[in-house]
């Protein structure tokens, strides 16, 4: 469980480096891009929360979300497509 728990932290130090980006971020594709990169990073850390506690039942949220992630990061390249 060491190399779950290198990953998570791995995980977190991604998600530290987005969230600067949405925060500093030059333009709002730069934004959008760092948002996503976050909302994955959460992702990626349940699914490994879900190994980790070994409880299957985090995979059908993990699932969700990555559909809900996708339809977002569609919604948001239309929408600064369009500013453009």
């Amino acid at each position: 469980m060491i190399v779950v728990d290198l990953a998570l932290l791995a995980l977190a130090a991604g998600f530290l480096a987005a969230l600067t980006r949405v925060i500093v971020g030059r333009s709002v594709a730069d934004r959008a891009v760092a948002a996503d990169v976050c909302f994955y990073a959460v992702v990626a850390a349940l699914a490994l929360l879900s190994v980790r506690l070994e409880a299957p039942a985090l995979l059908d949220a993990v699932l969700v979300a990555t559909m809900l992630g996708f339809i977002a990061t569609i919604s948001l390249a239309r929408l600064v497509r369009r500013k453009k």
